[in-house]
């Protein structure tokens, strides 16, 4: 944690109990009806997480949507579109064939699954329930996945997944804005399973023992791991290319939840780094700093950059002087996940 949140949440602390307050009794009055949970035709998968920052919704959500298609289900991903200038109630970023709103238009992260996934089509829309309907209703579809949708209750879902960072887990567990939880952790009851995502070797036994606490906290709720795959480099236009074959040393930069796991996805994946530049979470990509990436690439060595996905789709067309990658990573939840997805949404049918 950076200094300047440390401070913020050393500040916030008092507050903590009246956000805590307000957020109990925002999920009390959809409980009770005071406020309209809108049920869907159709099930309706949530991935969403408590804590603030990058848990790896995205690469989740990208991976169920993918497994869910295999499985002959015509699914639509349903999100907020944040930092995206779309203004329509409903915003369609991809209809399943082509990609239609750029990622200023659509947000980095919607625009980056339409790329991803071919065949899955994807919407944006402040009030979430309206992007759902037209999904169902006009396009056809038969599965809603809600990105980021834990804390959005308005939707009624079927299957509730939350995830956690192995990185970061529950941060300092506190809530806003004394610390990182956007929800008392009481809210997790609500939820049908836990993922602990970014599970590699070395955070294994970390992994594991926050494992052990959701069980015995939450016991009738399952947890499973899920590991990031770094699978192979592209290129602006898309041109493929094997990690090995990548120009060497690379300099990387990244504006995501938690810049350190991409540098480290990159040294794991075998990669020679010459810098790396950390960047604020959805990072707009001004000409000024574009330069100031090149420069700093040049100035160390390197003979290549290399960004994620999710950044790219923001900087396909600007100038770069050295050859420019992004690292294509694959979220792979275990097994017993897959299976718990699938047995849920076969018991839902009729």
């Amino acid at each position: 944690m950076s200094q300047n949140f440390s401070l913020l949440y050393f500040l916030g602390r008092p507050f903590s109990p009246l956000y805590t307050a307000v957020m109990k009794t925002r999920e009390l009055f959809y409980r009770k009806g005071i406020k309209r949970q809108h049920k869907l035709d159709v099930p309706v998968i949530s991935v969403g997480n408590l804590t603030m920052g990058g848990t790896g919704k995205t690469p989740v959500v990208s991976a169920v949507a993918a497994m869910m298609l295999e499985k002959g289900y015509k699914p639509a991903v349903v999100s907020r579109g944040y930092g995206g200038n779309a203004g329509n109630k409903v915003n369609v970023v991809s209809n399943g064939k082509e990609v239609l709103l750029s990622s200023a238009e659509a947000g980095d992260e919607p625009r980056f699954l339409a790329e991803r996934l071919p065949g899955v089509q994807i919407f944006t829309g402040i009030i979430r329930i309206l992007p759902c309907r037209h999904a169902v209703e006009k396009a056809g579809c038969d599965l809603i996945i809600l990105d980021d949708g834990f804390q959005h209750l308005a939707v009624k879902r079927d299957i509730d997944l939350v995830l956690f960072s192995a990185a970061s887990l529950a941060g300092n567990s506190r809530v806003f804005p004394g610390g990182d939880l956007r929800e008392p952790v009481s809210a997790l009851k609500r939820c049908d399973a836990f993922i602990i995502t970014g599970v590699t070797d070395a955070l294994q036994e970390r992994a594991g023992k926050f494992k052990a606490l959701l069980c015995e906290r939450f016991p009738n709720t399952p947890v499973f791991f899920s590991e990031y795959i770094a699978k192979q480099a592209l290129e602006a236009d898309g041109t493929e290319h094997e990690l090995k074959s990548l120009p060497t040393p690379l300099f990387a930069f990244c504006g995501i939840g938690q810049p350190p796991l991409f540098e480290q996805s990159l040294v794991d994946a075998g990669l020679t780094l010459s810098g790396f530049m950390p960047l604020k979470d959805h990072q707009q990509y001004t000409p000024s700093l574009i330069t100031k990436i090149n420069k700093q690439a040049v100035a160390s060595g390197a003979q290549g950059i290399i960004t994620t996905e999710k950044d790219l789709v923001k900087i396909r067309s600007s100038q770069f002087e050295l050859p420019l990658f992004s690292l294509q990573m694959e979220a792979q939840p275990d097994a017993e996940c897959i299976d718990f997805i699938s047995s849920r949404l076969t018991s839902l049918t009729p």
